[in-house]
């Protein structure tokens, strides 16, 4: 799904978790609904969540997950303070009032791994450019995973199409 070029993933994983929780309130009552000339049942709504979360995870035209540390291939470089700042243990020096800008703009990968994120995601070409100053893409949110972990629990409980 695409939305919007800002942060598309926050829509992503909303409609997704609204889709699963609509499917699953249609399963209960056996309702269905026509969507022009189709009869829309609540397997559909499963299978085009399932797609979604899959997408997310990995399954996309340049098989990255967006969600950080999960799979070989997901988010180096995000828009996240803790993330790309290196360990105070580590460094000898305070940094200042602007020493986290060489952290910022440097192409190395952020050496905190803030695993389980889910960044913006990709552009509406599915194009990352995996840059931590694009913070539209690269920067993860609270109200991107939220939504996120309603539909995980949804298929973690053993529900499918």
């Amino acid at each position: 799904m695409y939305k919007l070029p800002q942060s598309n993933l926050q829509y992503v994983t909303s409609i997704t978790f609204l889709l699963t929780t609509y499917a699953k309130y249609m399963k209960a009552t056996k309702h269905t609904f026509n969507c022009g000339s189709s009869v829309i049942v609540p397997n559909a709504l499963i299978s085009l969540s399932k797609r979604q979360v899959d997408y997310i995870l990995g399954d996309n035209p340049i098989k990255m997950s967006y969600m950080v540390g999960f799979g070989s291939n997901f988010p180096k470089r995000i828009h996240h303070r803790a993330s790309s700042l290196p360990s105070h243990a580590l460094r000898s020096q305070s940094l200042g009032c602007n020493g986290g800008f060489q952290s910022f703009y440097t192409q190395n990968p952020n050496p905190n791994i803030l695993t389980g994120a889910i960044v913006g995601g990709p552009n509406q070409n599915d194009g990352y450019p995996d840059q931590r100053d694009d913070y539209s893409h690269a920067e993860p949110a609270t109200y991107i995973n939220a939504a996120f972990v309603g539909t995980l629990a949804y298929f973690a409980a053993g529900r499918s199409a």
